[in-house]
């Protein structure tokens, strides 16, 4: 499966069961930790559970000349496409990131025995249980992962646009007040 195959299955896959409720940093980084929830390609009936974090790299509104970096997401070893590849990829497709750095660091890959439906049920339980507002839920297709994390975070960075605009609005009058 190409680059573009992946990108297509990814986003008609991907599902966000649960955001994280606090909104992405706007003067600092921010981990966004996440559970990855797929069918399983290997041992079919099971769910494939990755846990991990991306660090979001200080979101900037007003974006330097160059593109974003993606660390961490695999996208040489699993799809021998290198980061140039990447960055054109969704530059052609008019997809910009407001941050300059996005790292994934995997910690866990597991498997739940049992369905993904079963698995989705169990983990949003635990989440709700254990009142965990920072961890997002999110479900796709195992061989799509890494484009199942990029759009998590470019959702969450959407949700924060607002809370960004507002903060930088009021840097801009007081530096004006100054």
């Amino acid at each position: 499966m190409n680059l573009e195959e992946q990108w297509e299955k990814a986003l008609g896959s991907t599902q966000v069961l649960r955001f994280r409720l606090p909104h992405l940093a706007t003067l600092h980084s921010t981990e966004v930790p996440y559970i990855f929830l797929a069918e399983s390609l290997v041992n079919l009936g099971d769910t494939v559970v990755r846990r991990g974090k991306v660090l979001v790299h200080k979101p900037a509104i007003i974006l330097p000349g160059n593109l974003p970096q993606f660390e961490g997401f695999g996208f040489e070893d699993n799809l021998n496409v290198n980061e140039e590849t990447l960055k054109t990829f969704f530059l052609v497709r008019g997809i910009s990131f407001p941050s300059l750095k996005f790292k994934n660091e995997t910690s866990k890959v597991d498997v739940y025995e049992g369905s993904l439906q079963k698995a989705i049920e169990h983990f949003k339980d635990k989440l709700e249980r254990s009142e965990d507002v920072h961890v997002g839920l999110i479900v796709g297709t195992a061989d799509c992962w890494q484009f199942s994390i990029i759009i998590y975070a470019g959702m969450l960075m959407a949700k924060s646009v607002d809370s960004d605009l507002k903060l930088f609005e009021e840097k801009l009058k007081k530096w004006q007040n100054d």
